[in-house]
């Protein structure tokens, strides 16, 4: 019974961590960037989209395809940084383990 409480309040412990670490890494960015650094995004560790920037000369307006292409590359990248800055903090609290929803 001793060993269950204690390994409760361990539990609590490292849920209040990851909280606290998930709020920390909302203020955290990640940058990423396509068509040579002319579509550049910056994302968060809350997987939120902070800022778009466009270089003029990457707006054309007889070739929307391919601005369209740049500026989903760019987000997807930034989203998987995003996702990999958090994976890599949540698996400094839970040493390696896969937690489900973290």
């Amino acid at each position: 019974m001793q060993n269950m409480s204690s390994m409760m309040k361990q539990a609590q412990k490292l849920q209040k961590k990851m909280l606290k670490t998930q709020e920390a890494l909302k203020i955290k960015t990640v940058e990423a960037s396509a068509g040579g650094g002319m579509v550049k995004v910056i994302a968060n560790g809350g997987q939120t989209i902070e800022s778009i920037v466009l270089e003029r000369e990457v707006v054309d307006p007889e070739d929307i395809e391919m601005l369209q292409d740049l500026v989903m590359a760019a987000v997807n990248d930034a989203l998987k940084k995003s996702q990999d800055m958090v994976s890599a903090e949540m698996g400094k609290l839970t040493g390696g383990l896969n937690i489900p929803g973290m």
